[in-house]
């Protein structure tokens, strides 16, 4: 697999060196320039498989040439040795639940697999890495998890001082060890902003920084492999589903959007957001513009007013936007809005859905998955569209008690995997959005 750079002007390289460096030298994100297409005999060849299985199919076919069959068999099963249950609420609609990993969120499903692929190669290479990480809410924990008490690499998580919650908080922060959590008195946007900046900043080339939120393009090929997962559980060759994903930083949607390119017959993308709404603005209008600052949602792990991903989307359709978000070239908006629907979810809206959900059908759902929801609803409302769907529950209620509680008056039993952050000692550093303060802490911490 060759990838190429969305800004166009840096060379195209392996999946691996796009792995490591995580962003482009000219700051713009990889993509592959191809990707294989699953047969309707291959995909039906999967229908009964287990998750793993799937995963490590799906990954054998993709990394082809890139990693050994056995080191990724075994890699797969480590990473995804969890449940993924799929609910039915009728008969046209699903929820996938994604939170029954470690951290009970979604984003263990990248942050696992792409752990133990980074830790492959540094271990062949005998080198080290440091992780920066940015993060809105469920990224940081899910990363600090992944790669806590690996050799080879340490990690660095900025969020934004109270726009996570207690919970969210604590799971970065309880680890320690080769672990570091660092709340920054900004926006997530702020925290990405400094990131970013770090990876540009040839200071810092020493340091050895990689990054491991969505803009890696490690965190975007195994977040398509639950799209398979759901399809090859709910759907025969060729009926098509619709595919609901409440949207942040976009990474997940661009999971399904691989997904799409893959094979999977994915009929519509739903992309729902909260109040941050730039994406349903610029597919309504044409117009991009960013929010700055972001809002302060409910759902707090989507407060994005500039997601990195949607260069990638531009990208896939023909476009190219930078990273500051000019678009340089405009993408084939007819084919954009024929296989993307978006809609913004107010917190009023949230709260509502949450409720009537439990009401009408005993489903608990937090705030995220119920703007995914809410997304099903207007579109087939809009539409008229009853293809059967399937949902995203992209974190557990219990990382959310008290909103939840709130909205339903009971309280999410917590799973055994948060019970265990809640006594911890927590460790952490502080710092403002200032970039000068940003580059001596790392200097400082890492030299």
């Amino acid at each position: 697999m060759k990838l190429y750079s969305t800004n166009l002007q840096a060379e195209e390289v392996s999946f691996e060196t796009a792995l490591i460096a995580g962003l482009a030298p000219d700051r713009g994100l990889y993509m592959p320039g191809t990707l294989p297409v699953f047969t309707e005999e291959e995909l039906t060849s999967l229908k009964d498989k287990p998750y793993p299985e799937i995963a490590y199919q799906v990954l054998r076919k993709v990394l082809e040439g890139e990693i050994d069959e056995e080191s990724l068999k075994e890699i797969t099963y480590d990473a995804y040795d969890y449940e993924v249950p799929l609910e039915k609420v009728d008969d046209i609609t699903y929820i996938m639940r994604l939170d029954r990993g470690p951290t009970a969120s979604f984003k263990d499903f990248a942050a696992r697999m792409m752990a133990r692929l980074m830790q492959y190669y540094l271990k062949k290479e005998n080198r080290e890495l440091t992780i920066l990480t940015a993060t809105s809410g469920d990224t940081g924990s899910a990363v600090a998890h992944a790669f806590y008490g690996l050799d080879n690499i340490r990690v660095i998580v900025l969020f934004p001082t109270g726009e996570v919650s207690d919970r969210q908080r604590k799971q970065m922060t309880t680890l320690n060890k080769n672990i570091s959590a660092l709340s920054i008195d900004g926006k997530f946007d702020d925290c990405q902003a400094m990131v970013k900046q770090a990876f540009a900043d040839g200071d810092l080339k020493h340091l050895n920084l990689s990054s491991a939120n969505s803009i890696n393009i490690g965190r975007l090929v195994p977040q398509s492999i639950y799209y398979f997962y759901a399809y090859l559980k709910l759907r025969d060759y060729p009926e098509e589903l619709i595919v609901s994903i409440p949207s942040g930083n976009f990474g997940n949607m661009m999971g399904c959007v691989l997904a799409k390119r893959m094979g999977v017959p994915v009929k519509r993308i739903l992309a729902s957001v909260n109040e941050n709404d730039e994406v349903p603005s610029f597919l309504g209008t044409g117009k991009y513009a960013k929010i700055v600052p972001s809002k302060n949602c409910l759902s707090n792990a989507m407060n994005v007013g500039h997601p990195s991903n949607l260069a990638r989307l531009i990208a896939i359709y023909g476009g190219e936007m930078d990273e500051q978000g000019r678009i340089n070239k405009m993408p084939d908006m007819e084919r954009l809005r024929q296989d993307i629907f978006s809609i913004s979810v107010t917190d009023a809206e949230t709260r509502a859905v949450m409720k009537e959900f439990y009401d009408e059908y005993g489903i608990m759902i937090e705030p995220h998955g119920a703007v995914g929801i809410k997304g099903l609803r207007d579109y087939r409302e809009k539409t008229g569209d009853n293809t059967p769907a399937v949902t995203l529950e992209t974190a557990h209620p219990a990382k959310f008690p008290e909103e939840v509680k709130a909205v339903i008056g009971v309280e999410p039993q917590l799973p055994e995997s948060l019970k265990r952050t809640e006594a911890g000692e927590e460790f952490m550093d502080s710092l403002s959005t200032d970039y000068s303060l940003f580059k001596e802490y790392l200097i400082r911490k890492l030299e």
